[in-house]
């Protein structure tokens, strides 16, 4: 398998639907989801049928192998992208991630430390996956108060953030909203007293004299055999793809950037050494911090290794034919072909909402999902780690659960938030 990694710049308003709120207004996405690039890409190609590249265009060729075949290309979500200029020459882009759902922050001043401004500080942020753990085994409710003010905490409200020179920033998608006047359609002229407005992501970013160009990165998953002719058709064709809706009224308009990047065996290293720093982080907690309690209900066993699964994208996940919004052992197990007994599932946060869309192929709506939200965290531990690390490798390169070829489903090993206590904020 290859990786084509994406830089998408735009160039124009974004028009990507996720719901009505009511009336006639259309709300937008923060992001652009890996189904929105996968139909500009195989629209595209369908619209140079029988001009050039007919291999990719075949209905029973090579497009049939990126769209529809048993193992088709992963089109990954694409997220905001950070710049960071030094002498308006140099650029440093950094991993984009979902912040988990076990991450708190002072509500009166929430937010990472870096995002503080001349009349406000924000006071950080911590993750208690580990403590609550520690309190569950003991027995005991976990309600942490902020250290710095000693108020309250809550989830801060961050979605994309990314790390450059160890600290951490938010990373957010700006919205406007744009007004439309209906068209009568037998006349050709503005319909009266029909307006409605449309959410986009903007273009560029809001404020200053010279606003900068906004961008999303993403990432395509594809068979060796086919990672040169897709990105030699995207290469090749950076200035023709649109994205979203109302493309006929100017939104959409995009520039793709591409290159291609190997995906080698190392991966299945940086797992183990990933699940042996988080076991490691958690025992160290459970032994310096927990242990002033006295005797706990259950013991943290230092003969197994634990790990979490965090979510990168919205999930469809399907037990026995029904939905759920919980990754069950038995569903790992399945997921990964993996036989372990010693396997369980410690602790799952998570959230539920529906998810529908809009099939251009067929003119369809597509069916509504029960979709579990991005950053839900879930907590497992093994006796036979061994067995995990190029298993949980591969999930991470794939995916879990349904339509993971559309961007849902994407997860992180052990992300490294986890790591950040409570006496920690960043």
């Amino acid at each position: 398998m290859k990786r084509i990694e994406l830089e998408i710049k735009v160039l124009s308003p974004l028009a990507i639907s996720r719901q009505k709120l009511g009336g006639s207004v259309s709300k937008c996405e923060d992001y652009i989801p890996g189904s929105v690039i996968r139909g500009a890409i195989a629209s595209e190609i369908l619209k140079q049928s029988g001009q050039q590249f007919s291999n990719l265009s075949q209905n029973g060729g090579d497009f049939q192998a990126l769209f529809l075949g048993d193992e088709p290309a992963i089109f990954q979500n694409a997220y905001p992208n950070i710049r960071k200029t030094k002498k308006d020459s140099f650029r440093i882009e950094e991993e984009v991630k979902i912040l988990p759902t076990t991450a708190l922050s002072s509500k009166i001043t929430p937010g990472f430390k870096t995002s503080s401004r001349k009349d406000q500080k924000c006071n950080g942020v911590f993750d208690t996956l580990f403590d609550r753990l520690c309190a569950d085994f003991y027995g005991y409710a976990y309600e942490p108060n902020c250290p710095i003010d000693g108020g309250s905490v809550d989830f801060p409200g961050i979605t994309f953030y990314t790390v450059l020179d160890n600290k951490y920033y938010k990373l957010s998608s700006q919205k406007r909203l744009l007004t439309k006047v209906g068209i009568n359609r037998r006349r050709a002229t503005s319909e009266e007293k029909t307006l409605y407005s449309i959410e986009v992501l903007n273009e560029s970013e809001l404020g200053g004299n010279n606003p900068k160009p906004v961008s999303y990165r993403s990432s395509i998953i594809v068979p060796d055999n086919l990672s040169s002719l897709l990105w030699k058709f995207i290469d090749q064709n950076s200035l023709n793809f649109r994205l979203g809706g109302s493309t006929s009224r100017g939104l959409g308009k995009v520039k793709i950037k591409s290159i291609i990047v190997g995906i080698g065996d190392k991966t299945t290293k940086v797992i183990k050494k990933k699940i042996q720093v988080f076991t490691h982080k958690l025992d160290t907690r459970w032994k310096d911090k927990w242990s002033v309690f006295g005797k706990p209900r259950q013991n943290l066993s230092e003969n197994r290794n634990y790990f979490s699964l965090d979510l990168q994208a919205d999930a469809i996940l399907i037990e026995r034919w029904q939905r759920t919004t919980v990754i069950s052992p038995q569903m790992l197990k399945q997921f990964t072909d993996v036989e372990d007994e010693s396997l369980k599932l410690e602790a799952a946060y998570s959230s539920y909402e529906y998810r529908s869309g809009w099939n251009s192929a067929w003119g369809l709506m597509k069916d509504v999902e029960l979709i579990t939200n991005k950053g839900s965290v879930y907590l497992f531990s093994t006796s036979q780690p061994k067995k995990w690390y190029a298993a949980l490798a591969n999930l991470e390169l794939k995916g879990i659960g349904e339509r993971t070829y559309e961007g849902f489903g994407q997860v992180e090993v052990c992300n490294d938030f986890h790591l950040v206590m409570r006496e920690e904020l960043v």
